[in-house]
């Protein structure tokens, strides 16, 4: 058995076969880039589709070589698909977990379109560089190849969902349909020592966008016109996230977390409120002791001009006028 054989369950959706083999369609004469020993061709044989390979591990290609129409042994580095099955047209074109091993991916991407069909479509799987699980382990300055994953030791190239849409472009292509399989980050082959991490770091990770995508499933073809300012697809997740995020000593963490920074935003508020009142007190205070002050001065003035008045020669002339006037009055007054 090789380090990549397989069985494909169609029934498995949040797997890059099942989602290449539903892509890939009916019917269809179908190159498969990296054949391996054919297990691919053996899920499209199936749905009635003629498939050729093209393989670079000669004794699995032999394993291969009566599921498949037509088999090319050879480096896609150093030999052309165009030349490899010059003459040819296939109506979709495979590579499942290939261009990350390839020197140059987007040299080998026109070449294949070369001898893609006028309506036919390249299918493409690779692994997503940005899964949450790498961004943890870079986080704790750890990177360490594999025999498989994300981190296989074979790969030479790294995508994201952006670099991959880059490399399309630059091979004349654009993509129509877009998938991604999905896994939590503490749920695959990526060593990660989440219990040193500080708190909330794996939950926030989590919830990052395009995260939890650990493979990017593409459907695309030649690319019309200036693509430029097109709207790209919308990545379909073969399984919602709510499904694959899992809930652990992390999320519980989160939560108490977001309750504990909930209460004090609620503490906070309160004690807002209760400036703002006080503010408000204090500014109608303000405003009730410049009212007092301001009668005080209008009272203070009222006594003085009042004084004024009783100083004044009006006042003193007024005063002994009005007095006789005032014992006439009493003397003219009958006795009782």
């Amino acid at each position: 058995m090789t380090l990549y054989e397989t069985v494909i369950d169609t029934n498995v959706v949040n797997s890059s076969h099942t989602q290449i083999v539903d892509l890939v369609g009916e019917g269809a004469s179908v190159l498969d880039v990296g054949c391996s020993v054919g297990y691919l061709a053996d899920a499209l044989n199936e749905r009635g589709c003629t498939v050729s390979g093209f393989e670079y591990d000669a004794e699995a290609a032999e394993r291969a070589r009566p599921k498949l129409d037509q088999l090319v042994v050879g480096d896609l580095n150093e030999l052309p698909l165009a030349e490899a099955f010059a003459g040819r047209t296939f109506d979709r074109i495979v590579f499942g977990d290939v261009l990350e091993h390839l020197i140059d991916p987007a040299a080998v991407l026109r070449s294949a379109v070369e001898i893609l069909a006028p309506e036919g479509q390249i299918v493409i799987s690779v692994p997503n560089v940005a899964h949450g699980s790498l961004r943890l382990a870079l986080l704790q300055g750890r990177w360490r190849y594999r025999d498989t994953g994300l981190l296989d030791r074979t790969h030479i190239r790294f995508f994201t969902l952006e670099s991959l849409h880059e490399l399309l472009e630059q091979a004349g292509l654009s993509a129509n349909v877009v998938r991604s399989t999905v896994l939590d980050p503490l749920r695959v082959e990526v060593e990660i020592l989440d219990e040193t991490l500080p708190a909330g770091v794996v939950e926030w990770v989590r919830h990052q966008p395009r995260s939890l995508d650990y493979q990017y499933v593409v459907s695309a073809r030649r690319a019309v016109g200036d693509q430029d300012g097109s709207p790209r697809p919308i990545v379909e997740p073969a399984l919602p996230a709510e499904q694959i995020r899992a809930t652990d000593v992390h999320t519980e963490r989160a939560e108490a977390d977001r309750a504990e920074a909930h209460r004090l935003l609620t503490i906070r508020d309160h004690v807002i409120g209760l400036e703002a009142q006080a503010a408000t007190a204090a500014a109608e205070i303000k405003s009730l002791r410049a009212e007092v002050d301001h009668l005080h001065e209008e009272l203070a003035k009222t006594a003085e001009d009042r004084q004024e008045m009783r100083r004044s020669l009006t006042w003193r002339v007024g005063s002994k006028v009005v007095a006789p006037l005032r014992v006439a009055r009493n003397v003219a007054r009958p006795t009782r």
